[in-house]
């Protein structure tokens, strides 16, 4: 029975679904398509609003639009009517400048019409002054039988020999005027310092004499194939000439410190007597020692000798290396030393300043103690080494000055000057050789005869004089000043010589005549 029940619950259970599943999925059919209705609508309705909201925006964008195109043509039509009124301006302004121009050019062209009308009248009266001149020219040649021509040349010729007459004439004036008043002073001063101031001048030649003990010591001085001799030479740097001279060996050398380091060393070998290259460098270097102490011991005698106080030690020793340089002969460093005492006594004599004459003096040549391994003159040369120890410029224009290098400018310079020259041109203080000698000779006598109107020159008194004879007809004695200026220029301008050349001019006029 039991199973009958649990059959016939199933079999029902079975039917109702069988039932619910159709009428399930109706309810569910109906439910989407309200939904997708509902849908539908709500689609058309936010379409019709979003056209709706498009045509609203189209509307006002298209008001939007026409608002500021119409502001544009305002804007447009307002600059329009400015530029309109600025062009309305300047065409005004250009009229009126026409209007100007057109007024200037009127003005322009009646000033040209008058200067016209004034340079033909301007030019008729030149043809009329012309006219007149000649005509004038005419009855000036008549009356005077000159030509315009020779009238000229008479008149420059005329004017000429006044001039060279009063410039002459001149010339004389002031040249008595101050040798009355200037060479009896300058004589007595230069003869006192002169007489004063006695200094011994030695002549000093590019070669030294070593004695020798006995000719044997040659050949160890030469020694094995040359090599002592070699090293000297190399180490010194001057020549030593072994010749058939008995007992004796020339040292010779341009630089006098060399010859004289050679001299030394020489002279220590041979009386040592141990000669060979390492004994040769050591009495080298004494050698050199010694000369640097007595250099720096002449540096300090001048310095005494002069009482020149206060000067740099390198300056001292520069002084002291001076003694071993000479100048056409004649010991720089005693020449400094004679000029100091002159320029100080000079100094003494017309009441300048004594103690700075001295030292411009002892201090003058100083470029001479390196002239010759460094460029430029010693004039150069001694300036900068003075304004290298600080020395005063007073004395270092003195240095400058006295070659004449620049113009001198004080006292002290001119002292500095005339010392030197009394110095150099001492009798005996300095010497040349024979072919600078001769050579200075022709060209003083070459100089003085290529003036125009000199018939002779002749070179006499040891160069310190030159005779000219100049032709009477071609030289006047009004000219003849002038020409001996004029000789003396070029002279100075040309040529270098110690002291001073007198130019004496002679002038001469022969007349021959037979009684017959």
């Amino acid at each position: 029975m039991l199973p009958y029940i649990l059959t016939g619950i199933i079999c029902l259970l079975v039917g109702i679904l069988l039932i619910g599943i159709p009428v399930g999925i109706q309810v569910r059919k109906q439910t989407a398509e309200k939904e997708i209705t509902s849908a539908e609508e709500e689609a058309k309705r936010i379409i019709n609003e979003s056209i709706k909201s498009a045509e609203s925006k189209k509307r006002e964008a298209l008001v939007e639009a026409k608002e500021e195109i119409l502001k544009a043509r305002n804007d447009f039509e307002r600059e329009m009517k400015e530029h309109r009124s600025d062009l309305q301006k300047q065409e005004r302004r250009l009229q009126q400048k026409e209007e100007n121009l057109d007024k200037k050019t009127e003005n322009i062209e009646k000033k040209e019409e008058n200067l016209q009308r004034k340079l033909n009248e301007l030019e008729e009266a030149r043809e009329e002054v012309s006219t007149v001149k000649k005509t004038q020219m005419e009855v000036l040649e008549r009356i005077s039988g000159f030509t315009a021509e020779e009238a000229k040349a008479y008149l420059i010729n005329q004017l000429e020999v006044e001039v060279t007459h009063e410039s002459a004439m001149k010339i004389r004036e002031i040249e008595a005027q101050f040798k009355d008043e200037a060479d009896t002073k300058a004589k007595e001063i230069l003869s006192l310092a002169i007489q004063r101031c006695a200094a011994d001048h030695v002549a000093e030649a590019t070669v030294s004499v070593v004695p020798l003990p006995n000719d044997e010591m040659k050949g160890r001085i030469i020694g094995r194939e040359g090599r002592n001799i070699r090293t000297l030479e190399t180490m010194t740097g001057v020549d030593l000439i072994i010749d058939d001279t008995p007992e004796a060996i020339t040292v010779s050398c341009f630089d006098p410190v060399r010859r004289e380091i050679a001299r030394i060393a020489l002279e220590k070998l041979i009386q040592d007597g141990r000669i060979h290259p390492a004994r040769i460098e050591e009495m080298v270097e004494k050698a050199k020692r010694e000369v640097d102490a007595t250099i720096k011991a002449e540096g300090e005698r001048a310095v005494f000798e002069t009482n020149v106080h206060g000067l740099h030690p390198e300056l001292i020793k520069l002084l002291g290396r001076m003694k071993y340089r000479t100048s056409y002969g004649q010991n720089v460093l005693n020449h400094s030393i004679e000029v100091s005492h002159l320029a100080g006594l000079l100094a003494a004599e017309i009441g300048a300043d004594v103690t700075q004459a001295k030292r411009a003096g002892l201090l003058h040549d100083l470029g001479k103690s390196i002239d010759h391994e460094v460029e430029g003159s010693h004039v150069q040369i001694g300036v900068e080494l003075a304004r290298k120890y600080k020395e005063n410029e007073e004395i270092v224009h003195a240095i400058e000055a006295h070659h004449n290098d620049v113009e001198p400018r004080t006292i002290v310079a001119c002292l500095v000057q005339a010392a030197d020259a009394i110095s150099a041109a001492r009798p005996g203080a300095r010497r040349e050789n024979l072919e600078n000698y001769i050579k200075r000779l022709e060209k003083l006598e070459e100089v003085t005869s290529s003036f125009p109107g000199v018939e002779k020159s002749f070179a006499i008194q040891a160069g310190r004089e030159v005779r000219i004879m100049v032709a009477p007809d071609k030289v006047s004695e009004d000219q003849m000043v002038l020409l001996a200026r004029e000789i003396a220029k070029k002279i100075e301008d040309e040529l270098e010589y110690p002291g001073q050349i007198k130019i004496n001019m002679l002038r001469e006029t022969k007349v021959i005549e037979y009684a017959k």
